[in-house]
């Protein structure tokens, strides 16, 4: 009789969840045998004997010779899961972007759609969806050189625009997010198979360590971390105000800031963040008066366009995970 190793234990574990999560929640022969082989399960009934699993795909699948990074910020993203870039945007090119991005913020007819959603306690926006597709400013900075060229050298290949948002944070009433993997929402919620993403930040406003600036866990994103809590139909409704569902475990955390710590990446208007779909990252509430916001890009590699939800029973809006060559437009 073979010997159970701990790392077996824990492979078929894995499995069993995902056997059991399909058969509830999906029910579909196809996908059931995609669940089955998920490396990355999660929205569990029960926790794993490990507090998590470890990642599969390489981080950065480029070279240094394949575009305008250099091996020291390759390097870098590999090691930390992320690339801060100061002045990456200046001069007229940054008000401009500014001005349009207070443009969209304040359409009435913008206010109460499924696209826009607000503060937990307040009619202020906080995110702005497809903006790519509202803005055709931003549309032309979404397929800017200066993005893909860096986003072809981290991810290997060519990409498509998944998501875009506008973050905003007012002054005094913005309000936080818990810690969270973009990628376990992606891939339980919208289908994307594997860690082949990554998100670009531009700041459009001063990033300071008192206005909720985003903060990173770095090197999380070399593990996956399962999380609890059975996917609720429409949780997009609720999670882009308030994520309860869907964010790592405490115990978890605890370990991963143990052994690397937090980073907050502040700076000057105009700075550019890439960081890896898998890295841990959220935001404090914004109690000083200088609103903080930013334009957010999310690159998905062409040959990992999503499929079926591995954790839910159904997609979300087509505002929030474009499909490649989509033309999305918002809809009354």
């Amino acid at each position: 009789m073979p010997v159970q190793t701990s790392s077996n234990r824990k492979l078929k574990q894995v499995n069993d969840y995902a056997v059991a999560d399909a058969s509830t929640m999906l029910g579909q022969a196809g996908h059931f045998a995609d669940r089955v082989r998920d490396p990355y399960p999660s929205r569990l009934s029960e926790p794993l004997d490990a507090p998590w699993l470890d990642r599969q795909e390489a981080v950065v699948k480029g070279r240094a010779e394949d575009g305008p990074l250099s091996q020291a910020q390759l390097d870098e993203f590999d090691r930390k899961g992320f690339l801060f870039e100061p002045n990456f945007i200046r001069g007229e090119e940054l008000e401009t972007l500014y001005r349009e991005l207070n443009e969209l913020l304040g359409r009435d007819d913008y206010r109460g759609r499924d696209f826009s959603i607000t503060e937990p306690d307040s009619r202020e926006i906080r995110s702005l969806f497809a903006v790519h597709f509202l803005s055709e400013r931003f549309r032309r900075l979404a397929h800017d050189e200066r993005l893909m060229g860096r986003v072809r050298q981290i991810l290997g290949g060519d990409a498509y625009v998944h998501q875009s948002r506008i973050n905003y944070k007012p002054g005094f009433e913005g309000k936080g997010f818990s810690w969270h993997s973009d990628f376990e929402t992606w891939h339980a919620e919208d289908g994307m198979p594997g860690m082949h993403a990554v998100s670009a930040s531009i700041v459009l406003t001063d990033n300071h360590a008192f206005n909720g600036p985003l903060m990173l866990i770095p090197g999380s994103h070399k593990v996956y971390v399962p999380c609890l809590g059975e996917t609720p139909d429409d949780h997009h409704k609720q999670s882009l105000k308030r994520q309860e569902i869907g964010v790592p475990g405490r115990d978890a955390l605890r370990q991963l800031v143990e052994r690397h710590g937090i980073e907050a990446p502040t700076g000057a208007a105009g700075g550019l963040l890439l960081f890896d779909c898998n890295t841990l990252h959220g935001s404090n509430a914004n109690m000083s008066p200088d609103p903080r916001s930013n334009i957010f890009f999310v690159y998905n590699r062409r040959d990992n366009a999503c499929v079926e939800p591995f954790a839910a029973r159904r997609r979300r809006p087509r505002f929030l995970a474009h499909e490649p060559g989509e033309a999305w437009s918002p809809q009354r």
